[in-house]
């Protein structure tokens, strides 16, 4: 799963960063869902995660985006003076299924990013 920050702003650095980490963790923890690798660059994050088949895509797409841009707003409003109209994600994201073949090279694609 990939997403960007709106306008591709670089905000993802430091304390801003290890924030969202921390709260993507927590939203998965909250939904039943395994973080397997996380990664971030300036202006965007890698998620390969493993969930059940129950959950629909689009919701746990749109839990994720929506409460991490609240969260970090709140924990780093300085932020929002790089994304004006109050959002932190771009509104398209890319999911992709891996299998027993492909996972571990997705697994070292997502821990070379940075």
């Amino acid at each position: 799963m990939v997403w960007c920050v709106k306008y591709r702003r670089k905000v993802l650095v430091n304390q801003v960063e290890q924030s969202l980490k921390q709260i993507v963790r927590d939203i998965c923890v909250a939904q039943g869902i395994e973080v397997e690798e996380m990664e971030t660059d300036k202006d965007y994050i890698h998620l390969l995660i493993s969930m059940k088949p129950q959950h629909y895509i689009p919701s746990v797409v749109k839990t994720l985006k929506g409460q991490s841009a609240r969260r970090l707003f709140k924990l780093h409003p300085e932020i929002k003076q790089y994304l004006w109209g109050g959002h932190m994600w771009n509104p398209s994201y890319f999911i992709a299924t891996v299998s027993g073949n492909t996972e571990e090279q997705v697994r070292k694609y997502i821990q070379s990013q940075q």
